[in-house]
């Protein structure tokens, strides 16, 4: 690996994986290699998420989110009816409750129109039935194209249409740091040093530390947020047909508890979102004193929790009583009981706090000539995967 590489791609993720690809497909004859700390591809947030495809409904017009979003959707069921990966497009209802939630929901479909969503249709409460027999509410939102699949499923593909274009993708290999020492970026690792033109980190829950070992800011810190889920017991699964969402907290840039069918044909329910004491905290028993001190020392932690103490109450108290929990996704099916319910699987959301408090809402970047960061990318990162890629390609032959 002495010799320089053309790229060099820091995470096997669905971003990471998609960024290499598209950077090939550009430059068929480039030297691209991609770098995981892990022994497998997809382990972390393209492996542990629910699966939605979404439509673009939440985000700001003119955002990336709302443009990658909206260009990502259609270009991710394309390269799966190329590549024959199952999906299902399932629909979704965006459920107000009651009157008090129903300028929200105004605020919703406003934002579905302008980012273009197609077939976005206002549905009046005695319609509900008709899309879910078993929900209820004061109207809602249905998307036709929102949609399921197994993005894990999505990145071994990706992995191995890479393989077969030429790319190199090395497994447990950890990365360091990334630096520029003339015209050439080095990517130090746990391997040594591999000099590239360019470096691209699609580092997910390890990207601001990547960043700040590469010379950049330490603004803004990844926190982990554990998000838990529920699933509903075989017997109970007819209560509902696809997914069901509430209308979110316009402040949080979480969607909040939803039943959501999977391609398994599992219907989840969640997720929680707590503060998470690892950024690898699948089980509720792991904690990494490192990942907990540098949570807890960040003071941006400290003013968003200032700011949003009531949610966090809330979330706890779904996450230590199951009943509770069951009861708010009652709100949307009252026929669901505790008893339905069983434990389901969890995920780690890379969310990017700044030091004022405040919750990046927006994908966010960081580029120095030959090296691009990807600081904050959530949901809905993974349907955006193929648009944000194109961007990243962008950017760096501008950088």
């Amino acid at each position: 690996m002495t010799q320089p590489w053309e790229v060099v791609v820091v995470g096997a993720g669905i971003l990471g994986l998609a960024t290499a690809r598209e950077l090939l497909l550009r430059s068929p004859d480039a030297r691209v290699l991609v770098l995981e700390r892990e022994t497998e591809v997809a382990q972390h947030q393209t492996g542990h998420n629910s699966g939605v495809i979404h439509a673009g409904i939440y985000y700001k017009p003119g955002s990336l989110k709302a443009q990658l979003c909206t260009a990502g959707r259609a270009e991710l069921y394309a390269y799966c009816d190329e590549h024959g990966i199952e999906y299902e497009k399932c629909g979704k209802l965006i459920i107000a409750r009651d009157a008090s939630e129903l300028a929200a929901l105004d605020e919703l479909e406003r934002r579905g129109i302008a980012n273009a969503v197609p077939g976005l249709r206002r549905v009046a409460g005695s319609e509900i039935p008709e899309f879910e027999p078993h929900a209820v509410g004061a109207a809602a939102l249905h998307s036709p194209e929102t949609g399921i699949v197994d993005f894990a499923a999505v990145a071994r593909v990706m992995a191995s249409e890479l393989r077969a274009l030429g790319a190199s993708i090395h497994t447990g290999v950890a990365v360091r740091s990334i630096t520029r020492h003339g015209s050439t970026t080095v990517v130090s690792t746990s391997e040594g040093d591999i000099p590239t033109r360019r470096a691209v980190a699609c580092a997910g829950l390890w990207s601001d530390r990547l960043a700040a070992a590469s010379s950049g800011s330490d603004d803004p810190r990844i926190i982990p947020f554990r998000g838990g889920y529920a699933k509903l017991k075989p017997e109970a699964r007819h209560l509902v047909r696809s997914l069901i969402y509430p209308v979110p907290d316009p402040s949080l840039p979480f969607l909040g508890v939803h039943l959501t069918k999977t391609v398994s044909g599992d219907i989840w329910l969640g997720p929680t979102a707590l503060l998470a004491p690892s950024r690898t905290a699948y089980s509720l028993s792991t904690v990494n004193r490192f990942d907990l001190g540098s949570t807890l020392r960040w003071p941006g932690t400290w003013r968003m929790a200032r700011r949003f103490w009531r949610t966090g109450l809330t979330e706890m108290h779904f996450a230590a009583r199951r009943a509770s929990f069951v009861r708010a996704c009652a709100d949307y099916v009252p026929a669901l009981r505790p008893s339905d319910v069983e434990p389901g699987p969890a995920g780690i959301r890379a969310q990017a706090v700044d030091r004022s408090g405040a919750l990046l809402d927006d994908f966010a970047f960081g580029s120095t000539p030959g090296i691009l960061h990807v600081r904050n990318a959530p949901s809905p990162a993974a349907t955006s995967s193929l648009a944000i890629a194109k961007l990243i390609a962008d950017r760096l032959d501008a950088a």
